[in-house]
């Protein structure tokens, strides 16, 4: 059986524009894990979908490699 799929939030500064905000999505994609993204440099919100258990840290990791920094939501 296939888990519910799970959200978790994160705020993450620095983001101001679309470049930013594919940049958080094609690190964050490498997560293994992760099943969708959603990322709004407008709201300062990244939303990641996922079935598993997430690995904070892994997030948190991939958003400081594209640049910026998040915490979670």
């Amino acid at each position: 059986m296939t888990a519910a799929p799970q959200t978790t939030e994160y705020r993450v500064t620095g983001m101001s524009c679309g470049h930013c905000e594919n940049a958080i999505r094609q690190e964050v994609a490498e997560v293994p894990g992760v099943t969708g993204i959603e990322v709004s440099a407008g709201t300062g919100l990244l939303r990641v979908e996922h079935a598993e258990p997430l690995d904070d840290a892994a997030i948190l990791a991939a958003v400081d490699e594209a640049g910026y920094t998040a915490a979670r939501a």
